[in-house]
This record gives C-alpha cells, sequence and structure tokens, in this order.
C-alpha cells in the first residue's frame, strides 16, 4: 500500500515535545515500549535547536539539492522527512517529487510541526502531511515510503535500537533510509560513521553506499533492508569507544 495522505494541519496532541538545552541526554527514564531493545551504548546530544542552520545559508551551498541528488529523488516517490523541524528539506522534497509523489514530515516536537503546518499551509504545498513521532517510533505506515530522510538528526535519536527496528516495515522493497550526519565524537551534536554502521546493521539494514561530503557538512550514507530484521532480544548494542 501507498502513503495515503492526511489534512496538512491534522496534528496529534501526542507528540513529544524535547527541551532546548545543551548537555547529553539522560537515557535512564526509558519509555516503556523500548525495553524490549538494549540501551544504546552511547551519550545522547540533546536538541539545542530544531533549526540545523539558516535556509539561506544551506541554500547557498546547494545542500539540499545535493543530498536530494545523492538520494536519487525523483518525480512521484513518497518520502519522509524524519526530525523534519520547521521543514527545510520537507518543502524542496515535496518540490522535488511533484503533484504524483508525497512528503510526510515528522517530528516529536509539537511546536515546530505547529510552525511547520502553518508554513505548509500559507505555501499552498498540498502534496506534504504532517505526523507526530515518538522518541522510540517514527510512527510511519507499512510499506510506504521510497526514501526516508534522517538529516542532521540520529544522533539525537535516544533509542536507536527500536527507532530503526520500527522504521523498517515503512520502507518498499527497494526503499532507503538516507543518512546525513557529522563525523563527530558521540554527544557532540554528531556520529562517527563506524557506530552508524554498526547499529543500522545490528537492526538487520544493508549499508548500500557512505560518501565524506564536506559540501554537506558532514557524511551521506544510505541504507537498504537485508535479508531480514533482527528481533529485539537477538539485538547486539554497538560499543561506542
Amino acid at each position: 500500500m501507498r502513503l495515503r495522505l492526511l489534512p496538512a494541519l491534522t496534528l496529534s496532541l501526542m507528540a513529544i515535545p524535547l527541551a532546548a538545552c545543551d548537555g547529553l541526554f539522560a537515557t535512564s527514564d526509558r519509555p516503556e515500549t523500548a525495553l524490549d531493545f538494549p540501551e544504546p551504548d552511547r551519550p545522547v546530544a540533546r536538541v539545542v535547536s530544531n533549526q540545523f542552520a539558516d535556509e539561506d545559508a544551506r541554500d547557498e551551498r546547494d545542500e539540499a539539492r545535493i543530498v536530494m541528488d545523492l538520494a536519487d529523488i525523483k518525480a512521484g516517490m513518497t518520502v519522509a522527512d524524519i526530525g523534519a523541524g520547521e521543514g527545510y528539506y520537507t518543502v524542496r522534497l515535496a518540490e522535488r517529487v511533484g503533484e504524483e509523489g508525497r512528503v510526510l514530515a515528522q517530528d516529536i516536537d509539537w511546536e515546530a510541526l505547529e510552525r511547520l503546518g502553518q508554513r505548509v499551509e500559507r505555501e499552498r504545498l498540498e502534496n506534504i502531511s504532517i505526523k507526530p513521532g515518538r522518541a522510540d517510533d517514527p510512527q510511519l505506515p507499512p510499506d510506504s515510503f521510497d526514501r526516508i530522510f534522517l538529516v542532521h538528526m540520529y544522533h539525537e535519536v535516544t533509542e536507536p535500537y527500536a527507532f530503526l527496528w520500527r522504521m523498517w516495515p515503512a520502507l518498499t522493497a527497494q526503499g532507503e533510509i538516507v543518512v546525513v550526519e557529522t563525523d563527530r565524537p558521540v554527544g557532540r551534536h554528531g556520529l562517527p560513521h563506524a557506530l552508524l554502521f554498526c547499529e543500522f546493521e545490528a537492526v538487520g539494514y544493508t549499508l548500500i553506499e557512505y560518501l565524506e561530503r564536506p559540501d554537506i557538512k558532514g557524511y551521506f550514507a544510505r541504507f537498504g533492508k537485508g535479508q531480514a530484521r533482527v528481533e529485539p532480544e537477538a539485538i547486539k548494542p554497538c560499543r561506542a569507544g
């Protein structure tokens, strides 16, 4: 089945906002729905802002076009933008996939989604829908997405194994997860690429491509489904150091 769009401003109040603060996220208070999965062996940086950088500055270095080209985004595709914030990628993806394509913007920050909803309505972007997620579950419809974007946000995911495991069914058979991250030590608003590879592979994903790209302030990686998704009790957590 393909993604069925919801009205752009139909947002569930179940979103869980994150406080904007420096420092590391304490993972001791884990959601009950994540307890069947391993706890990550890495500190997680708090969200300082839902805007990674000024949109004009990102466009000056042609960031969105470069990433969309690398991800092979075409007209008619269905794409999820996870950690969408106020929609830098969401609106540009919507233009790229066109009227026959669809974009689902997801975040756990209710206020950011509300501002994005206002933007979507103001710019009359009818191929975008908006949906809140949870820290351990992107809550995406199954068998719906050709691409899932995780751009400069995966290092903030506090429950990576549960999050990736529950994302698996949302991909189509040939679907891919696209990750853009900064290659920094854990806890410093980035993630070493080796740790990224390990966490994805622990759940059952296969690395398709990895590129170091200073022009997008980090690295680009994409993953597809492997032969089988690893069951929660069999996931082996990765060591951060």
